[in-house]
């Protein structure tokens, strides 16, 4: 397979973005790809292999599959391009803000967890005696 290629193999695709021929047969089935048949074996168009590039990328910033296919969708129908680019900066600010949500939740575990730790050094620190102590008054 060539960058020059006008069609594809499953095992092409698979090779080319280290994935599984299951993992492609899974993005047929939802509609991001529509390989045309010769016989049982599938054959993929250089439209078919942007669209999974496109699918694997929005899988990798954690986007739901149907945003993906939704942004996906929108190269098909939309002719502004800009129309396009507004909808994934959508997406985008609402990945972004979950993510950096995410980030602050796990800071606050994070400084809770080493708060616990530290008591329990304490309390170990302190002695059997003394531990059994504090543990009930408190």
């Amino acid at each position: 397979m060539s960058r020059q290629a006008s069609t594809f193999s499953i095992s092409d695709l698979a090779r080319e973005f280290g994935i599984t021929p299951r993992t492609i047969r899974f993005y047929e089935d939802q509609g991001l790809v529509a390989p045309q048949r010769e016989g049982r074996v599938r054959v993929f168009t250089r439209r078919d292999r942007t669209r999974l590039r496109l699918a694997l990328r929005g899988k990798r910033l954690g986007l739901s599959l149907a945003e993906i296919k939704e942004l996906i969708g929108m190269y098909d129908t939309a002719r502004d391009e800009r129309t396009q680019l507004a909808e994934v900066l959508l997406v985008l600010g609402r990945r972004k803000a979950a993510l950096l949500q995410q980030r602050e939740d796990i800071a606050a575990v994070l400084g809770e967890l080493e708060t616990f730790e530290k008591q329990c050094r304490e309390l170990l620190d302190d002695g059997p005696a003394e531990a059994a102590g504090k543990t009930q008054a408190a």
